[in-house]
């Protein structure tokens, strides 16, 4: 359905991977019923391991097929692609107006 379970904004510097964990950690005692993160391939290597680790979660990565080139629809890609989207039609957070990630953060959540 593609709705939020948690937000994190971080500087630019920071890898997606690393971003994970952040988000990751913020909510590991909150959704204690999760079970399942869909992902795409940016987030392969240790952070599945670090995942099924320290929060007990599955880690599926989603990537395209190797056989297939051009376009290709990827299955539940769209979740986030349609949040980005979503959150991209406010003027407010279609730009960096914010000079503090908290701020960012919060308007998202506003």
């Amino acid at each position: 359905m593609g709705l939020r379970l948690t937000v994190v904004v971080h500087a630019a510097d920071v890898q997606d991977r690393d971003g994970a964990k952040m988000a990751l950690e913020k909510v590991k005692h909150r959704l204690r019923r999760l079970r399942l993160i869909w992902v795409d391939g940016g987030y392969a290597g240790q952070l599945v391991a670090w995942a099924e680790r320290v929060c007990s979660w599955v880690l599926e990565i989603i990537q395209r097929p190797s056989s297939e080139s051009g376009f290709v629809v990827l299955p539940r890609r769209w979740v986030v692609e349609h949040t980005f989207a979503w959150l991209g039609m406010y003027r407010r957070l279609s730009k960096d107006y914010e000079a503090l990630a908290e701020t960012s953060e919060a308007f998202i959540y506003a």
